[in-house]
């Protein structure tokens, strides 16, 4: 108990001290995970919004096979973007495999179901006439969409922060793609694995530390959002 309750106060400590592998594993992740989720909402707010709205044959299968991709491990997303960045890879020239720009590509790809899906849900529970008045009134399709993304903006927000949340924790994928490469691609789910299996109980309980405050942080926002 005392090793337990010594280490934590050690763990505080180092935060507090604002040491530079901490903060460095700390803007990796914040960093990755911020762009991933944005390059997410560009691709997965359109595809929610296509599924919500359109009806048409192999809708059901393409919303199916959405709910599927959200339970993919991510390691196999890992695996499948570590074939494309590798050098024997199609994308292999470029030299992206152990970058964060990798991580990135992994990190969006884990990200855009759970968007999508978030925003189909949102569809679907608005209010259809909100589209309807809209064309009435003169409006075209991307108006009326638009006008339907403001009705559900809360939705939307809460969507990009559940995809924020789940790509921020994440380990398969940086460690794969990343390399867990010190002061380059080491987030702070990679330095925790390896940090506590060389010993560095410490160091890992201080990382682990911040990212309970992140995720602490983004579930208080998301049940904010959905409150509203």
């Amino acid at each position: 108990m005392n090793y337990l309750s010594d280490s934590l106060l050690a763990a505080v400590v180092l935060i507090f001290s604002f040491n530079r592998e901490v903060q460095l594993a700390v803007w990796t992740s914040l960093y990755t995970a911020t762009v991933a989720i944005i390059v997410a909402a560009v691709f997965g707010v359109p595809v929610g919004l296509w599924l919500g709205l359109k009806r048409f044959r192999g809708r059901r299968l393409l919303i199916t096979l959405l709910n599927t991709l959200m339970a993919m491990p991510t390691v196999v997303i890992g695996l499948v973007l570590f074939g494309l960045f590798s050098r024997q890879g199609p994308l292999g020239e470029f030299g992206l495999l152990f970058t964060p720009i990798a991580m990135i590509a992994g990190q969006t790809v884990l990200a855009i179901p759970i968007v999508a899906n978030y925003v189909l849900a949102c569809v679907n529970g608005a209010d259809q006439r909100v589209i309807d008045t809209a064309r009435t009134l003169g409006a075209t399709q991307f108006q009326a969409s638009i006008q339907l993304i403001k009705e559900i903006r809360f939705g939307v927000m809460a969507a990009l922060i559940a995809g924020f949340g789940r790509v921020i924790g994440e380990v398969g994928v940086a460690m794969m793609l990343g390399g867990n490469i010190r002061g380059s691609t080491r987030t702070m789910t990679t330095a925790i694995a390896l940090e506590t299996s060389k010993g560095e109980f410490v160091f890992g309980l201080s990382l682990g530390i911040v990212l309970l405050c992140v995720a602490l942080i983004v579930n208080l926002f998301l049940n904010m959002l959905q409150q509203r």
